[in-house]
């Protein structure tokens, strides 16, 4: 099979490139804008191989779509190519918009056309994979998870434009018949996560012994998956889902954000010890992030039962995994900190 994995350059993106490549027998092209969040060294390890291509693209450009669609012919789009962080949605909902929603038309407008000039056997192989969040359902209280069922209601201006995509797709499979899934994920960590994200953030930030921000009281709570667990997941949606359904995935692991923080602390403690305290003393609770929701969990009964889809890595050992690849891996993050990203307070801004 030939996979198109567009945004196969950013976090969870290039961790499916990797286990596509190393792990199935898989061609992939990756095409990526390469935005400031899309590194190529994510997938270095992939990129010798030759079953895998790069194409440098922007999904919103039909041209540049319907041209690499000709010249690769994939049998599965996987859509990964987002805007994907809360707080800068806050500050500039525009290119949110532009990327998760346009963009989502134009790749789905390319493929609807690719996929009609197929022969009858190849159309009926085909599969679009558009991979989402479990924000796109809103708030929970302290109890219940949501379902595939559950009502949409986006609360930031990221998860609307994802809600917003998640119904162009599921059109596009009601009025034109393009076999589409779609997967909806909680909160994902692991290795090549751009340091904006809490965990890569508070993992540096405690390194080199600056404040650890917690916003609120640190009382919001994440269901986390590991990206590795949840690569292998999507793969397996791509490949067994059915047409026109769609799967939560997740990884049992709910923590609130201040529980977060403190485990990453005594890693630190326990792999890098201060000369004076603890690493938890660097913790700094600051305002709280506008629309700031409470709760997300989704119930995954659906994907174990159907696809047998089950998160292998326990939070403990992923977030150890975690700690100890950015300790180590620091010439991969320096880059980004001294790029487009100087580890300001992002979020507050009123909008427009």
């Amino acid at each position: 099979m030939k996979f198109l994995v567009t945004g196969g350059a950013g976090f969870i993106g290039s961790a499916v490139v990797r286990y596509l490549i190393g792990e199935t027998d898989a061609e992939v092209v990756n095409l990526d804008k390469l935005t400031y969040a899309g590194d190529l060294r994510s997938v270095a390890a992939a990129s010798c191989d030759p079953r895998y291509r790069f194409e440098r693209a922007d999904i919103c450009d039909a041209a540049a779509l319907a041209e690499i669609f000709a010249r690769h012919r994939p049998d599965v789009v996987m859509n990964l190519a987002a805007e994907t962080h809360v707080d800068r949605s806050i500050d500039g909902p525009a290119s949110f918009v532009q990327t998760n929603v346009v963009g989502t038309y134009v790749l789905l407008e390319a493929a609807l056309d690719y996929w009609r000039a197929l022969s009858p056997a190849r159309q009926a192989a085909f599969r679009f994979h558009h991979v989402s969040t479990d924000e796109v359902f809103g708030t929970l209280a302290e109890s219940g998870a949501f379902t595939e069922v559950s009502p949409y209601r986006p609360s930031s201006p990221y998860s609307a434009s994802k809600a917003s995509s998640d119904h162009f797709v599921r059109a596009w499979r009601h009025t034109y018949g393009l076999p589409t899934l779609i997967s909806n994920c909680s909160n994902n960590y692991g290795p090549y996560q751009f340091p904006d994200k809490l965990i890569p953030l508070m993992i540096i930030n405690g390194r080199e012994e600056k404040p650890l921000p917690v916003y609120g009281s640190g009382v919001n709570v994440r269901d986390w998956l590991h990206v590795e667990d949840h690569a292998r997941a999507l793969h397996r949606v791509a490949t067994a889902g059915r047409p026109g359904e769609s799967y939560n995935v997740a990884g049992r692991s709910e923590r609130s954000n201040l529980q977060v923080v403190q485990a990453i602390c005594a890693e630190l403690d326990r792999l890098r010890p201060r000369r004076h305290g603890t690493h938890a003393d660097l913790i700094t609770f600051v305002a709280e992030r506008p629309g700031h929701d409470l709760r997300y969990a989704v119930d995954a009964a659906r994907v174990e039962r159907e696809l047998g889809i089950v998160p292998s890595i326990d939070f403990e050992t992923g977030l150890r995994r975690t700690v100890e690849w950015y300790l180590a891996n620091e010439s991969w993050w320096r880059p980004h900190l001294e790029g487009r990203y100087r580890r300001e307070r992002l979020g507050l801004a009123a909008g427009r």
